[in-house]
């Protein structure tokens, strides 16, 4: 039986138009029930496993379609203020949008930590060079990675200004939308394939990056699932790669790295350092279901990340193999988190 059609991303036009109303609608609408929903959320909230989870949930869901009414008016007020989109790319407006996606993400995960109560340990194991551009490969493993990635680079110590290249279907979301579409970032269709036109895409913002900026990609190009997994070592096969087909047969937790964004990536930037990101916590959040089911309550996330100086990187023709070599470094890193070695002297 084959998978079900994806469902198409309406144009812009209609987004602009009809998406984004419609969350402004749902805050007023959940606000003028609150007392209501908030009884019943507590109500159901006993019949589910997790402490108050629908509660929770469903706080947050208030919390953060409230910041994307407020994100909504601001990105509006910054499109009249730069004379009705005129000057919307220049440096100016460009730092103005960062800023405010900063002050989203810090509002936005805050509310996440506080009201699931979740901590983040971040293991760091090198500091990038910060007048460096920087290349990110990190793990995917659910729709929260990427928001909590990205927090880390743009509020972080060296507030780096981040570009990426994101599934399609983000642009859902109203405030992502014209936020992501008004800065270097590129949206690709989730069941489009690695085409050269993406590649061409990655490239041109990797080659584009200063100072301080920071290209994240996610080298797996989708959530790891067993049937994922076996299907890549399969691909891999077919293609004659048995060599690296069995190196992705000892990955437990990652699926193997597609080398052609990545590498393209490196190519376009030789001056970059190399950041690798591997994390604990937010895993098999591939469905709604299983994003309802494994959301973390009371729990922590641990995060690392190892940094390869761009004098280190190696030779073209030895980089897919030093590829692949951080990448069972990562899901070494992970298997360790997940099965800590148990200590003989207690």
């Amino acid at each position: 039986m084959s998978a079900p059609a994806p469902v198409r991303l309406p144009p812009k036009i209609i987004r602009r138009l009809f998406v984004a109303p419609a969350a402004g609608a749902a805050v007023v609408f959940a606000f003028s029930f609150m007392p209501l929903w908030a009884v019943v959320a507590a109500f159901a909230s006993r019949y589910v496993p997790g402490r108050w989870r629908i509660l929770r949930v469903s706080w947050f869901l208030f919390v953060y379609l409230a910041l994307e009414l407020v994100g909504l008016v601001v990105l509006f007020g910054l499109w009249v203020g730069s004379g009705f989109g005129w000057k919307i790319g220049t440096p100016r407006f460009v730092d103005l949008h960062y800023r405010f996606m900063g002050w989203f993400l810090r509002r936005a995960l805050g509310a996440g930590r506080k009201t699931f109560n979740v901590t983040i340990n971040v293991e760091a194991h090198d500091v990038a060079r910060t007048e460096r551009p920087l290349i990110v490969f990190s793990r995917h493993a659910g729709p929260g990675d990427s928001f909590l990635l990205i927090d880390a680079l743009l509020n972080g110590p060296n507030g780096r200004r981040p570009r990426i290249v994101v599934k399609d279907t983000l642009q859902w979301d109203p405030c992502v939308d014209v936020m992501l579409n008004r800065l270097p970032n590129r949206f690709v269709a989730p069941h489009g394939g690695a085409g050269h036109g993406a590649v061409e895409a990655i490239a041109e913002l990797a080659s584009t990056m200063g100072a301080g900026d920071a290209f994240v990609i996610f080298p797996e190009g989708g959530n790891f699932t067993a049937k994922r997994h076996a299907r890549a070592i399969e691909k891999l096969d077919e293609i004659g790669r048995g060599d690296l087909a069995e190196r992705a047969r000892g990955m437990e937790h990652l699926l193997p790295p597609k080398p052609g964004g990545a590498l393209a990536a490196i190519e376009a930037a030789p001056g970059a350092d190399v950041m690798f990101v591997g994390h604990v916590g937010l895993d098999g959040l591939s469905s709604i279901v299983d994003i309802w089911r494994g959301i973390p309550m009371d729990a922590s996330v641990s995060a690392t990340y190892w940094i390869t100086p761009a004098e280190d990187v190696p030779a073209p023709a030895e980089r897919e193999r030093w590829l692949y070599d951080r990448w069972e470094q990562l899901d070494d890193w992970i298997d360790g988190v997940i099965h800590p070695p148990v200590d003989s002297a207690s």
